[in-house]
């Protein structure tokens, strides 16, 4: 029976390269590796021989937890996650055939000239079983998800300490400075937010606005590993240091997608309630009057043809009076969507603007062809049939935008044009 005295440095090197997983040679110069030793899972992961950035890719630039490839969008990072300086050992998370493995990976440099060996052993199935109990455990227990954390040092323009949750649970041997970093990341953002972003993680602007203990956030969009924008909180806080002059900052990306979109759709929700008629389910007077005001703008600044439209149901106070109240409100229900159906494929904004009188803005349309619309609701309207009520008519107020209008001017010309239409004996269409 061997002791500890007749184990040899020979004999464990030997014990070792025999249990060793895999073993590469890699060449950061020449962009290559090659496979010294491939056993088990690796004989399927890894090619005999292949480019280090596929190397890098394959091992921890991917997703953490299902193996998916990180859009390309991302690999521009690549190059600064492959060189070491020194020795380096992290936990990897890798899939073979769909199913987990934990792979403890060493890297050691050969020389100064960006050779290293890559050394990987893949660990025992417990190991991940319980790291996988820890990480739901964590999971469970964090409300909020920060998919990027870092430090970074205004001074010396250096980052450190970078860590991608969502490729790896380890800090990532990331070589590249803030402003390089800063250059990189705005590519991530949509161009509305670019100016944002840059204004915000400027230098100048983080050492002007941030006193020590600090800390400053915005929400913007992002791609993230699949190419996809999602909302996310960017903070920045400046740490609390025994210099003034320093300048060294923790950065945190968290991902808010979720909840901005449930709190846009709350918004969307109330906004409409707030511009919607209840029964009609048209806007309401006030967002018509919106439209209105924002009509005479838009033909201010591009002279494109617009109209005004006012609607009285002719005789509505008999429906009312003869059938109840119940009946008037289905009516008005069914008008709307007779004159929603006929305006479809336009560009028009239809409202309840009280009572039996609805308003319309058309965009895009001179005098004639408002005229043509505007006869075509009251006809539609003429030849449907209402329940209860059978057969009912309309009479329409039409004006166009003019160049010197305002709101009311052009309110008060689509009225008296409806004034003068029931005038007429109704049931028509008239313009001013």
């Amino acid at each position: 029976m061997l002791t500890l005295n007749d184990i040899s440095f020979e004999q464990a090197l030997e014990y070792y390269g025999r249990s060793i997983s895999a073993l590469l040679v890699v060449d950061e110069n020449t962009d290559s590796y090659r496979s010294v030793v491939r056993k088990g899972i690796f004989l399927d992961l890894l090619d005999e021989s292949g480019t280090y950035a596929n190397l890098v890719q394959k091992l921890w630039f991917h997703h953490n937890d299902d193996g998916r490839k990180i859009t390309d969008t991302y690999n521009v990072f690549i190059p600064n996650m492959s060189k070491f300086t020194g020795k380096n050992s992290r936990r990897l998370k890798l899939l073979a055939d769909g199913i987990p493995h934990i792979v403890q990976m060493l890297i050691l440099p050969l020389d100064e000239e960006g050779r290293y060996l890559f050394f990987l052993d893949e660990l025992d199935k417990h190991v991940f079983e319980e790291e996988t109990e820890t990480e739901n455990k964590v999971s469970s227990i964090q409300n909020n998800i920060y998919v990027f954390t870092m430090t970074f040092d205004l001074a010396n323009d250096t980052t450190r300490s970078v860590s991608l949750t969502e490729v790896s649970d380890e800090p990532l041997n990331y070589q590249l400075s803030y402003s390089e970093w800063r250059k990189t990341i705005v590519n991530m953002v949509p161009d509305e937010d670019k100016e944002l972003f840059l204004t915000r993680s400027d230098p100048d602007y983080l050492r002007a606005h941030f006193k020590p203990g600090h800390m400053e956030s915005f929400d913007l969009q992002m791609i993230n590993l699949d190419g996809i924008y999602q909302w996310v909180k960017l903070i920045f806080s400046r740490m609390e240091t025994t210099s003034e002059n320093d300048y060294r900052f923790v950065y945190m990306v968290q991902n808010i997608h979720e909840s901005t979109m449930n709190m846009k759709a709350t918004l969307k929700h109330y906004e409409e309630l707030a511009s919607t008629d209840p029964l009609t389910s048209v806007f309401n007077h006030g967002r018509i009057e919106t439209e209105l005001r924002n009509a005479v703008e838009k033909h201010r600044s591009d002279s494109q043809p617009a109209g005004f439209m006012i609607l009285d149901i002719d005789f509505f106070k008999n429906v009312n009076d003869q059938y109840g109240h119940a009946v008037g409100d289905a009516t008005l229900v069914h008008l709307s969507e007779i004159i929603k159906q006929t305006l479809a494929d336009r560009n028009a904004a239809v409202g309840r603007w009280g009572g039996e009188e609805f308003a319309m803005v058309v965009y895009g349309e001179d005098e004639k062809a408002l005229l043509d619309t505007a006869e075509l609701i009251r006809t539609n309207i003429e030849s449907s049939a209402f329940d209860v009520a059978g057969s009912i008519t309309c009479s329409i107020g039409v004006t166009s935008l003019r160049p010197e209008d305002v709101p009311d001017t052009l309110f008060k010309r689509a009225d008296h044009a409806l004034y003068t239409a029931k005038s007429n004996g109704r049931n028509c269409v008239c313009s001013e």
